[in-house]
């Protein structure tokens, strides 16, 4: 017997011995339900989510989609711009580009691993997978490095040999560095996730995220892996320290020729344009500093800083990078995206009205618009899980969550609606109504409890409901319906991006004392 097989039967005991203690009740193995992991066979392994947080993945899911979907927009939008408009065909832009790129190649690559397990607790993933997910994974992380890295030599450059900057960063040379970048990355973690595929894997094959890590892997190895734990700290430090020294010279070079300009307001605009790349390298490598302090010397932190601090890592630069690019770089901020989401021109005639955004801010509208974007996402997936939940659990099917399912469609429907003009000011009166249902609901639950199933019957439940819809229909069709034969003579510009009936009746030329009172 070799000496690594007898040392991994000894802790295979002793982590059998443990299943004894109290403590590890509920901890990632999930011995709740053993029969999940002890069918598993050694060709898969099992994915988790947050430890003793089981109950609440649906909800945690909903942030992560978020940010997820704030990444892929933010990202997209980047590379839509760069490539689509020809004044941002530079070297600075296409390193932009590379990094856009490998933001969404980390968050497509981690995505649906995570969400599968939040979302729909799908936690087994095939060997194979698993091995690609992971290589993906850390491939991309020292690509961003590079890129990194690149963007430092980029603005030393443009700073300390500006007469030949085009000539040395022509287009040839910036896609053999961007392939360089690629290979190099590529080629380093190769040998660690080939040599996975020849490691046996004994005991509970359950690893401790929602993806795939090398790290992780070769803990469930029976193998020797001296190879897999040395190599990872040779690649870290040729690699990714090697990158910030590098950038940290580069930028000590460029401060001390940008102190050389006599002009100051030149200095000011040679440093300004490395602002946004020098917050991208503390975003990307202040992480990586966080997430090695933890599991050097947070040890005996809960599970979930750990596995918190591994969603940092893969998910704050990436959604930070577009934020930091499209605030500090003028370019990007006056750029017009009408050439890349093309709209139909509006016809400005008496049969039309004409929106309004925020007054002042059109330059920023696109911008404005991803945290909006942000916000109807997250009352979609709030609103629709709710009415989900409360549809599938038939212990919910009370009246008080009945109640509940018509305020959280109300929210829907104001979400949704496409003419506000006249359905906006419905729906709020239907959710006050609603709102008064709830209030009477719970009266009778405590005043009257014996009673409160004789009451609020089904039936009772659906009669109320229906007159609280009609109400509001009835009571806003009388001050709308008129607006149809008014005559609008004035400028049909509106005050908000959605119509509002107050807003409607101050550009007519007609008699609105009915619509004012």
């Amino acid at each position: 017997m070799e000496p690594w097989e007898a040392l991994q039967i000894e802790e295979t005991e002793e982590w059998i011995t443990n299943l004894n203690y109290p403590e590890w009740n509920g901890s990632i193995f999930l011995f709740a339900k053993p029969a999940m992991w002890l069918n598993t066979t050694a060709s898969s392994f099992l994915l988790t989510g947050f430890p003793d947080m089981e109950e609440a993945h649906h909800w945690i899911s909903i942030p992560l989609l978020v940010v997820y979907f704030s990444i892929l927009l933010g990202n997209g939008t980047l590379l839509f711009l760069i490539r689509d408009d020809h004044n941002l065909h530079e070297p600075m832009y296409y390193f932009l580009a590379m990094l856009a790129a490998t933001d969404l190649g980390v968050t497509l690559t981690t995505m649906p691993t995570v969400l599968g397990t939040l979302w729909l607790n799908h936690r087994e993933i095939g060997r194979g997978a698993c091995f690609s997910q992971a290589y993906f994974i850390h491939t991309l992380s020292i690509v961003e490095s590079g890129v990194l890295l690149a963007m430092a030599y980029d603005r030393f450059i443009a700073i300390c040999n500006p007469l030949r900057y085009t000539s040395i960063l022509t287009n040839t040379r910036v896609m053999k560095i961007g392939m360089g970048v690629l290979t190099r990355a590529g080629l380093s973690i190769m040998p660690l996730i080939i040599r996975l595929h020849w490691f046996p894997y004994c005991g509970s094959h359950v690893l401790s995220h929602a993806f795939c890590l090398h790290q992780d892997v070769i803990k469930l190895a029976c193998a020797d892996i001296t190879f897999n734990r040395l190599y990872p700290v040779v690649v870290v430090f040729a690699m990714v320290l090697l990158d910030c020294l590098i950038i940290f010279f580069s930028y000590i070079l460029i401060l001390k020729t940008a102190m050389g300009i006599a002009s100051g307001g030149e200095r000011a605009k040679a440093l300004n344009t490395c602002i946004s790349h020098i917050c991208c390298i503390l975003v990307f490598y202040v992480t990586v500093v966080g997430l090695t302090f933890i599991h050097r010397f947070g040890k005996h932190a809960p599970l979930v800083v750990h596995i918190t601090m591994s969603y940092i890592y893969f998910l704050f630069p990436p959604f930070m990078n577009p934020v930091i690019y499209s605030i500090k770089t003028k370019q990007i901020q006056s750029e017009d995206l009408s050439h890349v989401f093309p709209i139909m021109e509006l016809n400005t005639n008496a049969t039309s009205f004409l929106l309004t955004g925020f007054v002042g801010l059109e330059k920023a509208h696109h911008w404005i618009s991803i945290l909006l974007s942000v916000a109807y996402i997250s009352i979609l997936l709030d609103n629709g899980i709710l009415i989900f939940l409360i549809r599938d659990n038939h212990n919910l099917h009370e009246p008080m969550y009945n109640f509940l399912a018509m305020l959280v469609s109300t929210d829907l429907g104001m979400i949704l609606i496409t003419m506000p003009t006249v359905l906006c000011l419905i729906f709020s009166i239907i959710e006050s109504g609603i709102l008064l249902a709830i209030a009477c609901e719970q009266f009778i639950a405590i005043c009257n409890p014996l009673r409160y199933t004789c009451i609020l019957t089904n039936t009772q439940v659906t009669k109320i409901g229906m007159g609280v819809f009609m109400r509001g229909f009835v009571l806003i069709l009388s001050p709308v319906l008129p607006l149809y034969w008014f005559c609008c003579c004035r400028s049909h510009v509106l005050s908000h991006a959605s119509c509002l009936h107050l807003e409607v009746i101050k550009l007519t030329c007609a008699d609105i004392t009915l619509n004012r009172l």
